[in-house]
């Protein structure tokens, strides 16, 4: 089975540059998407139903902002979107499908580069998704969580972390998170398979900095451990372009 997941910026921008026939070459039997920034009706969904996959969508109440969907060959059992809290649910950040064998998220947690302004509900969310996670962890410990994390959690994860240590992102509090969260049971399938630096999943726009390989590795495919076994492969394709960042790859047998 094939997971990906990415961030597309926009997925009307994404098909209009081609995101159905890139699906159609690759066949996820999962796709989890970020940053969709569009409801349900003003998305192409047809596309999606030709290709044989039900699509789920959770999209944040401000137009043209956040959102999250899954495209998934087989029908979930269960679908749950948000994690209860209406502050961080209007936003459109957690979906979840629930599996005969496991249950998949797409999780966007948001950005702090406002650091005046969304920083400090970025912390709040994080608190408030970790507290999440630890309830349902028990019942749903066969638990996959694809997305845009927005932090890199170690100094490989980020191509100057000297330089780029007092941003959101690579804040001590936020790598701190993340080792935490790793500790309620997860995987960092990626680094399970690639140990060596200069491996990112988003860059910047700005200062050719795709081109010359200056970016962060932000976004991951978190498997918990009781599937540990069951990882086959995980890794990143850079060359796919749809958006600022690139897909993340998990397959599991």
């Amino acid at each position: 089975m094939k997971i990906i997941s990415l961030n597309i910026n926009g997925i009307r921008s994404g098909i209009r540059k081609g995101l159905s026939n890139w699906i159609e070459i690759h066949h996820p039997d999962i796709l989890c998407l970020q940053e969709i920034k569009a409801f349900p009706e003003q998305i192409n969904t047809k596309i999606f139903d030709s290709l044989g996959y039900n699509h789920y969508w959770f999209s944040s109440k401000k137009k043209g902002y956040s959102g999250v969907g899954i495209l998934c060959k087989k029908k979930p059992i269960h679908i749950e979107y948000g994690i209860g809290l209406n502050s961080i649910d209007e936003e459109g950040r957690v979906l979840r499908l629930d599996l005969k064998n496991f249950s998949i998220m797409s999780l966007y947690i948001p950005s702090g580069n406002d650091m005046m302004k969304r920083l400090n509900f970025k912390f709040f969310f994080m608190k408030n998704f970790m507290s999440h996670i630890k309830k349902i962890k028990n019942k749903l410990n066969n638990l996959i969580i694809c997305g845009d994390y927005n932090i890199c959690h170690h100094e490989i994860d980020i191509y100057n972390p000297i330089q780029n240590q007092k941003l959101s992102g690579f804040l001590p509090e936020e790598r701190k998170w993340m080792t935490h969260f790793l500790n309620l049971g997860f995987i960092d399938s990626f680094r399970n398979f690639i140990q060596e630096a200069h491996h990112y999943s988003w860059w910047n726009y700005r200062y050719n900095a795709r081109k010359n390989n200056k970016g962060w590795r932000i976004d991951y495919a978190m498997v918990s451990d009781s599937l540990k076994k069951e990882i086959k492969d995980a890794y990143l394709m850079p060359e796919v372009k749809y958006s600022d960042h690139c897909p993340v790859v998990l397959e599991i047998f």
